[in-house]
């Protein structure tokens, strides 16, 4: 039975690029702390890539195999503390491909859903380092209907509404999303909750990386919790935090019902322009 509401609590961290050791340390104590708490959240969500940061030039020898490692701490912790674990995003290496992958963990510690990064950000070369994902981000916990995206898929607004359509009623988004682009991250997080009737859950990084250009990249963190009407329950500035809120599940049912924006979509107007079709300047 769903439960009428949710804490939750998205863990805004600095990253050591290429420290898998003391970034994987540094989740077990920030999870502990956080369970340690009074009010115990219900969901645990973390950053995009946490355990290695973006150190592409390096990252088939830092990736986790087969995502052993990782999944074998967050396994134990969520069974530990009976909370649900959204376990951010790590580069998993399978043979020769590496992916962005987060897994999400139930109270029992079992692994409910695996999400591959599906959009590979080019400015940052991604797509010479990683494979993409070919599957949906759709699972349930605690009979809530969930989705996960990862950082760079905000920006398709078509994977959000694919996920809304499959009755997603909270969005988990890691992310390591950069200076300068503060105000993008807002606005895309805003309007894909509103258009959406969804709540939002996005974990950024904050800190700062230098790449293999040598160019250092900075994050502004800014993690946020919305509700269906794209208003902020909880958010975070630029310094470490936990970013946490509690959510009424059932305000999701209410808002679709008020403005009944998807029995109102015309499907065939838009199926219409089919896939590939838009037309960009040459």
């Amino acid at each position: 039975m769903k439960p009428e509401q949710w804490k939750i609590c998205a863990i805004q961290m600095d990253i050591a690029i290429g420290e898998p050791d003391r970034n994987q340390m540094q989740v077990l104590n920030k999870i502990r702390a956080v369970m340690e708490q009074e009010d115990k959240p219900d969901v645990i969500v973390l950053p995009e890539m946490w355990k290695t940061g973006y150190a592409l030039e390096r990252i088939h020898e830092l990736a986790d195999e087969q995502g052993e490692q990782t999944i074998q701490m967050l396994s134990a912790l969520a069974a530990q503390y009976q909370v649900n674990i959204v376990g951010g995003s790590v580069a998993v290496r399978e043979q020769d491909r590496i992916y962005n992958r987060v897994y999400v963990l139930n109270r029992q510690g079992q692994i409910v859903k695996t999400y591959d990064k599906t959009h590979l950000f080019r400015l940052m070369d991604e797509h010479h380092y990683l494979t993409a994902g070919e599957a949906l981000g759709q699972f349930t916990l605690d009979g809530v209907s969930c989705g996960v995206i990862i950082c760079y898929d905000l920006r398709f607004p078509e994977l959000t509404r694919t996920l809304a359509l499959q009755g997603v009623e909270v969005l988990f988004v890691p992310a390591q999303w950069p200076h300068p682009r503060l105000h993008h991250w807002q606005t895309l997080l805003t309007a894909r909750s509103i258009e959406n009737q969804m709540y939002m859950v996005a974990c950024n990084r904050v800190g700062s990386s230098m790449g293999a250009d040598g160019k250092e990249t900075s994050f502004f963190g800014s993690s946020v919790i919305l509700d269906p009407w794209g208003e902020i329950l909880a958010g975070a500035g630029e310094e470490e935090a936990f970013v946490q809120a509690h959510i009424q599940l059932s305000l999701v049912e209410e808002v679709r019902g008020r403005i009944p924006v998807f029995e109102d979509r015309r499907e065939t107007l838009y199926d219409a322009v089919g896939p590939n079709t838009a037309v960009l300047p040459s």
